[in-house]
This record gives structure tokens, sequence and C-alpha cells, in this order.
């Protein structure tokens, strides 16, 4: 299985697109790792760069905030999701 470490710099601080989505939302992380079957823990060390990031849950993620995995990881400032295949 391979793992994505997601960290992402923002400006001068150290903060990644998941916790900004999250923050944005007005949702706590029990609120997220209930929904995407994780637990909050799991979730937490997600957001801090700790838990290792499958693409399972990256993918759920990107599903969630209704974004791309591209924009989650950093390559595009663009955050919406591209088009589905038909």
């Amino acid at each position: 299985m391979n793992f994505i470490y997601i960290k992402i710099i923002q400006g001068d601080e150290m903060k990644n697109r998941i916790q900004d989505l999250r923050e944005d939302a007005d949702l706590r992380q029990v609120d997220v790792a209930d929904a995407i079957g994780i637990t909050q823990r799991k979730y937490s060390y997600i957001e801090t760069g700790v838990q290792q990031l499958t693409g399972e849950i990256l993918v759920s993620l990107a599903n969630f905030y209704q974004t791309s995995t591209d924009y989650l990881l950093g390559l595009t400032d663009d955050p919406r999701p591209y088009p589905r295949k038909k």
C-alpha cells in the first residue's frame, strides 16, 4: 500500500488545506472523521501530518469536501473538483 505524507505551507505558517476546509465549514474533527469512517484521533493525526495518509482516505476527503485530491495535496490552488467521467 502506498502512503502519502501531506503538509502544505500557506504563507509563513504550517497549515494544511484539510484543516482549513474543515474550519471553513465549521465542522469538528469528529464530524469529518465519522463521515469518512475513521477515528477522530486518526483524523487529528492526518491534519497535523503525524498520520500517513492513504490514497483511500485522500479520495474520501476529496469527495467529502467536494474538491480534488490535487487541491488537498497543494498541487493546484483551484478547489473545484474535476468533472466526473460519464
